[in-house]
C-alpha cells in the first residue's frame, strides 16, 4: 500500500550570498506557493563574492526562474562569456582557448575529431581553432544569439556570463522576496538539535531570536555552521593533488578604450599561469575582476598580492581580499535534515568557473530528492552518492590542467609528477590511443571542454578510428577547408560585444555610450 507522504512545510536557509539566494529564488519559483522559505543572513559576516564567471548552464537557472536576460544583465553589470583563454599552461608564452559550443559544425564531436585526425596524420591541416566558431568569435571580440534551430551552426554556439556575484546575490534577493521569500538579518549563536534524532531542530539568533524549520540548507561559507560544526559530517582533503590553498582578489578599471571611449569589453575569461598558481582576469561592464590563487608551499602572501597588483591592467578600485580555503568535498553534503550548498559543501578552485555551477547543480538535484519530513535515508544517500560523483569528475578535470604541463618551477614540478586519480588516468590513456572520450553519465564537462584541454596541454591522440582510414583524404581536406571559411565568415559577421549587448539592451545606465 502506497503511503502518503508527510510534506516539508518550512525550509529555512542559514547564510546568504550567492548560494543562499540562488537556493531561495529556486526554491520559491517551483514551491513557494506550497511552504514557508526563511533566509537568515547577517551583514557582519559578509559573503566571499569572487565567484563572478560561470559556465552554460547558468543559463538553465536564469530561464527556470523565469529572468529577463537584459534586465538581469543590467542588474549585474553582466557580460558574455565564451569560453576561457589559458595562457602559459602548458608552457612559458603558450596560449589555448576552452571554448563553450561544440568544434566543428554539429554536435559529434567524436567524428569530427577523428575526421579532423585523419587529416591532421597527413600532415595538411589548420589548428583545432579554426574549427570553433566560439573560439573565432571571442578573439575576434564578437557576440551573437545563440539559434533555438537546431538545423543551424548558431545552435551550438554556447555562451555564459561573467557577472559581480553580490550584485547577483541582491537582485535574486529581491526575485524571492517578491515571491514571499522571509529574510530574517541576525548572526546565529547556536544549533540546536533534537534529542533522539540529532536533526537540526532550530537556530538560535544572537538577539535570542529562535528559528525553526524542517529542512535546513547551510549556506554559511567555508565554516559549515549546520553541516559540519552542527554535525560533524566530515571533509575529504584534496589538496594533495590541488595544492592551491590561498586567493587574492582585487578589482580594477578597465586598461583599455575604443575610440569612443568605451572599455573594451572581452567575452571571454582568462587565466594566466603563475610561478605559484594562476591568475583570472574577468571583464565586467564596470570592471576587471582579478585574482590570484596560489599555494601557500610556493609563495607567501605578501608576495603573491605583489604579484596581482603589479600585473592590473587598470587603477585598483578596492582593497585586496585575501582568501584561505582547503580544496576538498564534505563526506555527506545531506546529513539528516540538512544539506549544504555552496562553500559549505566543499570547495573546488575556480579554475573552471565551476562554484555557481555547483550550486545550481545541488539545487537541481534537491528538488529531485527533495525529501517529506521522514527524511528516508535511501532518498539523501542517492543524493549524495551524485553529488560526490559530481565533484569527482570536475576534480579530475580541474587537475588535468596542472599535470599536463611542461613548465619550469617547484610547483609545476609536482604536480606533473604526481599520481593522479584513476578516474582521470584512465580518460587520459582512452584519449592518447585514438582520441575517444571516457565520460560518465550526468558529467558535467562535455567531450568538448576535454578534448580542448587535453590538446591545449599537449596531451594528444597516438591515431584515429580505423574505419576512417577508408575515407578520400581529397574529400575531407575540401570539406575542411569548407567548413573553416564558412565559421570565419559566421565569426566575422558578428556584432561587437558592445554592440550585441548595446542592441539587448543590457547595458547598465552608467555603461550606455553617450
Amino acid at each position: 500500500m502506497v503511503a502518503h507522504p508527510d510534506p516539508i512545510r518550512h525550509i529555512t536557509i542559514v547564510g546568504g550570498g550567492t548560494a543562499g539566494w540562488m537556493a531561495a529564488a529556486a526554491f520559491a519559483r517551483n514551491l513557494g506557493q506550497h511552504l514557508k522559505i526563511t533566509l537568515i543572513e547577517s551583514e557582519e559576516i559578509g559573503t566571499v563574492g569572487v565567484g563572478e564567471a560561470t559556465i552554460p548552464p547558468i543559463k538553465l537557472f536564469n530561464a527556470m526562474l523565469g529572468l529577463d536576460e537584459a534586465e538581469f544583465m543590467r542588474e549585474t553589470k553582466g557580460t558574455y562569456k565564451l569560453g576561457i583563454e589559458f595562457k602559459g599552461w602548458l608552457t612559458e608564452g603558450q596560449r589555448y582557448f576552452h571554448p563553450f559550443g561544440v568544434y566543428g559544425l554539429k554536435t559529434e564531436l567524436g567524428h569530427f575529431l577523428q575526421f579532423w585526425l585523419r587529416v591532421k596524420a597527413a600532415g595538411d591541416i589548420s589548428s583545432i581553432e579554426d574549427y570553433s566558431l566560439c573560439t573565432l568569435a571571442a578573439k575576434a571580440g564578437r557576440m551573437e544569439k545563440q539559434s533555438d534551430d537546431v538545423r543551424e551552426v548558431m545552435a551550438n554556439f554556447g555562451s555564459a556570463y561573467h557577472f559581480d556575484a553580490g550584485l547577483y546575490a541582491r537582485y535574486l534577493r529581491a526575485y524571492s522576496e517578491k515571491r514571499g521569500v522571509t529574510r530574517i538579518e541576525g548572526r546565529i549563536a547556536e544549533v540546536n538539535l533534537h534529542t533522539e534524532t540529532g536533526f537540526v531542530n532550530d537556530v538560535t539568533l544572537a538577539d535570542g531570536r529562535n528559528v525553526e524549520g524542517d529542512l535546513f540548507i547551510d549556506c554559511s561559507g567555508f565554516r559549515g555552521l549546520l553541516i559540519e560544526q552542527a554535525l560533524s559530517s566530515g571533509y575529504e582533503d584534496w589538496s594533495h593533488w590541488l595544492p592551491m590553498d590561498r586567493a587574492v582578489a582585487m578589482p580594477c578599471a578597465h586598461g583599455t578604450h575604443d575610440q569612443n571611449g568605451d572599455p573594451v569589453i572581452r567575452p571571454y575569461t582568462t587565466s594566466m599561469a603563475r610561478d605559484a598558481g594562476w591568475q583570472w582576469h574577468i571583464p565586467l561592464q564596470h570592471r576587471v575582476g582579478n585574482g590570484y590563487v596560489y599555494s601557500s608551499r610556493f609563495i607567501d602572501d605578501d608576495d603573491a598580492e605583489a604579484v596581482l597588483r603589479g600585473s592590473l591592467e587598470g587603477e585598483a578600485l578596492a582593497s585586496s581580499n585575501r582568501l584561505k580555503f582547503v580544496t576538498g568535498r564534505r563526506k555527506k553534503f545531506w546529513n539528516k535534515n540538512v544539506v549544504a550548498l555552496g562553500l559549505a559543501s566543499g570547495f573546488i578552485e575556480p579554475l573552471e568557473s565551476t562554484s555557481i555551477h555547483l550550486v545550481q547543480s545541488g539545487i537541481n538535484k534537491l528538488l529531485q530528492h527533495f525529501p517529506d519530513r521522514s527524511f528516508a535515508p535511501a532518498n539523501s544517500d542517492a543524493y549524495n552518492r551524485r553529488q560526490h560523483l559530481d565533484y569527482e569528475r570536475i576534480r579530475d578535470f580541474i587537475i588535468l590542467h596542472y599535470h599536463a604541463n611542461r613548465r619550469d618551477g617547484a610547483l609545476w614540478d609536482y604536480v606533473r609528477t604526481m599520481d593522479i586519480p584513476d578516474t582521470l588516468a584512465h580518460k587520459l590513456a582512452v584519449f592518447r590511443e585514438r582520441g575517444t572520450f571516457a565520460n560518465a553519465a550526468e558529467e558535467m564537462f562535455t567531450p568538448t571542454s576535454w578534448m580542448a584541454v587535453m590538446m591545449g596541454q599537449g596531451v594528444e591522440p597516438q591515431g584515429y578510428d580505423p574505419l576512417l582510414a577508408y575515407e578520400d583524404l581529397g574529400t575531407l581536406r575540401t570539406g575542411f577547408e569548407r567548413m573553416k571559411q564558412h565559421l570565419g565568415d559566421l565569426a566575422a559577421a558578428m556584432p561587437t560585444h558592445r554592440q550585441y549587448l548595446e542592441k539587448l539592451g543590457a547595458l547598465a545606465k552608467e555603461q550606455v555610450s553617450a
